[in-house]
């Protein structure tokens, strides 16, 4: 399920027009250790990150349809198929843009910590 919950934030974050980077980094995982954590590199082309918005948008649209569903469930083996779901539709999105889901994932992570490619990625959403 680790592919949908990274997804869903990817999604969630472009569903609220990327509000700012501090919001952004907030989400972010604690850095390991005493090491301070370095912003991934802003080396994306435009191309690349159009496939991400892209992705983005229709994987927030695939979350949007499954949240009812799975507020509804009844029981955990329902939830599980709900999730299931969910997770191969934006799966198949992800790789619909000609990305995979580990290209993808990584892209999420450095949009959510870099500020140099959230007003990259906020210009291509508007």
């Amino acid at each position: 399920m680790q592919k949908w919950i990274t997804s869903t934030l990817s999604a969630s974050l472009l569903a609220a027009g990327l509000c700012g980077g501090a919001a952004m980094a907030q989400q972010s995982p604690p850095p390991a250790g005493n090491a301070p954590m370095a912003a991934p590199a802003a080396n994306y082309s435009d191309a690349q990150l159009e496939k991400f918005v892209s992705a983005s948008q229709k994987i927030a649209m695939i979350s949007q349809e499954y949240t009812p569903k799975l507020e509804a469930s009844k029981d955990e083996e329902s939830r599980n198929k709900v999730f299931k779901q969910a997770d191969d539709e934006m799966v198949k999105a992800v790789h619909d843009e000609g990305m995979t889901v580990d290209q993808f994932n990584g892209m999420n992570q450095a949009v959510q910590q870099n500020p140099q490619l959230v007003q990259r990625v906020q210009k291509m959403v508007k």
